[in-house]
């Protein structure tokens, strides 16, 4: 009986999973920019790099804690994402390689407001790494401040289908999102009603897919 419920409701989930969109592929963030060497970059950087790079990330993780503590337009906060916006500016351009550091230019980017830029780094983190989880949740964000929610969706899912972890990150990031819209009644009502009830079917599919895993 146990057996027949659990197919049961496997095949319930794949009913309700919508269909992937084709669509190619701020803070609001539940997440930071991520630690050097979490992924490997695709050409092992140099020491000189990796020191860029380290610092370049010091500095993003010194707004992060501005910003948590004063609100997104904290001017320490703007400053610390600026001077790693500029380093990893020359680091990009010095190693045009380093998808990691595309992606944290990005974060960088997005955070001071520059919205297509920071979807022009993450397309090049992108197509240096194929598939790589953290920029795809970086994207999802830009998309979200940029209320482009079909795409947002988009990256859920793909990140869904390959990382639930960060997957989950962004599920958070819209929730906090949709709280912010119903605050400020900043985008369409209609949208983020849709938007609310998409995430609560998700989450409750995410739910009962991790319950499945552990059987």
């Amino acid at each position: 009986m146990r057996t027949r419920a659990i197919a049961i409701l496997r095949s319930t989930l794949l009913l309700a999973a919508p269909l992937a969109w084709s669509i190619p592929g701020d803070s609001l963030d539940a997440g930071g920019p991520a630690a050097a060497g979490g992924s490997a970059p695709n050409t092992a950087p140099s020491a000189q790099d990796s020191a860029a790079y380290n610092a370049a990330l010091a500095l993003m993780k010194q707004g992060d804690a501005l910003q948590a503590r004063s609100g997104i337009h904290d001017p320490g906060a703007r400053e610390a994402y600026a001077s790693a916006r500029a380093k990893l500016q020359s680091l990009t351009a010095r190693s045009p390689q380093y998808a990691e550091a595309w992606n944290s230019l990005g974060y960088t980017q997005r955070q001071l407001g520059s919205y297509d830029d920071s979807l022009a780094s993450y397309a090049k983190a992108l197509e240096l790494k194929p598939g790589y989880p953290e920029a795809l949740e970086y994207r999802g964000e830009a998309f979200l401040r940029l209320d482009r929610i079909h795409d947002a969706k988009q990256a859920y899912l793909d990140l869904f289908a390959s990382n639930r972890k960060i997957a989950a990150t962004l599920l958070e990031s819209m929730k906090v999102w949709i709280k912010a819209q119903q605050t400020s009644h900043g985008a369409d009502a209609s949208e983020v009603t849709d938007l609310q009830q998409w995430v609560q079917e998700r989450s409750t599919i995410a739910t009962q897919t991790a319950a499945l895993t552990r059987e």
